[in-house]
């Protein structure tokens, strides 16, 4: 995949012109929001292109490994006027520090809670009939996965985010892509991430091609939603932190693969991991609404120090250099 890579101060336009970019595709992109602000874009993958642009500034830095070859920096940085800016040197440094700080304690508190999260899902682990569940997902592909020819291929995609504005779960990705929904019911994820490791597992066997959705909290080890595009189908995973009400959906309660007497025992260690999460969750979203605030206050310097007739001309040449119609980008007045 060819990568576009942004480079920029905050209110620079970088999220406006992938927003733009976006709108421009005659064929369906992947949008990538920004955690710390969810109306903002990260990137923008152009699927059928296999391209995608990307803001590569702090806090998620990209370099190019292959310049020319497989990315491309656009960079915005001459847009900015130093003489406009270098006044408020002094203020910009104590915002960017700030922010830093802010965000670096919200990310603690977050993986604090997954912490927690994680230690319910391991008690709950000592009560789940695993073997029971493998039986469970054999029966349940052999009906909903009949076998393709070639081999199976698969996609990341994040659904959920903790935000300043809480978490956020983006259903409207799953309506687009599928009719139907099996729905796994599991507070605590024990039982639905086997489930659901066994399900891709099957759908790669069988050879389909699936977006994976990862656990927010843990992304590296815990599957939250498979969709399956050509199936029109969804596998999600349904709690407390990203609930899912679907039309027509099989909602199926994971409470049948568990002990219940057995997972009794740990009841009050359930219900203290789940109150002191919630909690650092509630902490962690109101930092990175202090953050946000530091961000804006940011983009309110750079805003006004920046050209953005020379952004507007960037952003056509990117569209030109995606094959996308650039005359349709309509000049700010």
């Amino acid at each position: 995949m060819q990568l576009y890579l942004i480079k920029s101060g905050p209110g620079c336009g970088k999220s406006t012109m992938m927003k733009q970019l976006a709108q421009l595709s005659s064929r369906p992109v992947q949008r990538i929001h920004c955690s710390s602000d969810p109306d903002s874009l990260d990137g923008v993958v152009f699927c059928d292109k296999k391209a995608a642009i990307l803001d590569a500034t702090a806090p998620h830095t990209i370099e190019p490994l292959a310049p020319g070859a497989d990315e491309v920096v656009i960079s915005l940085y001459h847009t900015m006027s130093v003489e406009d800016l270098h006044p408020h040197r002094e203020e910009i440094r104590a915002l960017f520090a700030r922010n830093a700080s802010l965000r670096s304690r919200a990310a603690r508190y977050i993986a604090s809670a997954g912490s927690l999260l994680l230690d319910s899902r391991r008690a709950e682990a000592c009560s789940t009939d695993f073997e029971k569940a493998r039986r469970y997902v054999k029966r349940l592909c052999a009906r909903l996965l009949p076998r393709q020819n070639g081999p199976g291929s698969e996609q990341i995609r994040l659904l959920s985010a903790i935000t300043p504005q809480g978490p956020i779960f983006y259903t409207d990705t799953i309506r687009a892509l599928a009719d139907r929904a099996v729905v796994f019911r599991d507070e605590y994820g024990a039982a639905s991430r086997f489930l659901m490791e066994q399900i891709h597992d099957e759908a790669l066997a069988r050879g389909y091609e699936i977006i994976t959705c990862p656990c927010a909290l843990h992304p590296e080890e815990k599957i939250d939603h498979i969709l399956i595009p050509s199936l029109q189908l969804a596998f999600l995973t349904d709690n407390s932190w990203h609930p899912v009400a679907l039309p027509g959906q099989q909602s199926v309660r994971c409470t049948r693969f568990l002990d219940r007497s057995n997972l009794s025992g740990f009841r009050a260690r359930l219900r203290f991991n789940s109150r002191a999460a919630q909690e650092l969750i509630q902490q962690s979203t109101a930092l990175m609404a202090s953050a946000k605030s530091c961000h804006d206050e940011l983009e309110s310097y750079y805003r006004a120090a920046v050209n953005f007739e020379t952004v507007e001309q960037i952003t056509r040449d990117c569209a030109r250099v995606l094959g996308l119609d650039q005359t349709q980008l309509v000049p700010k007045v």
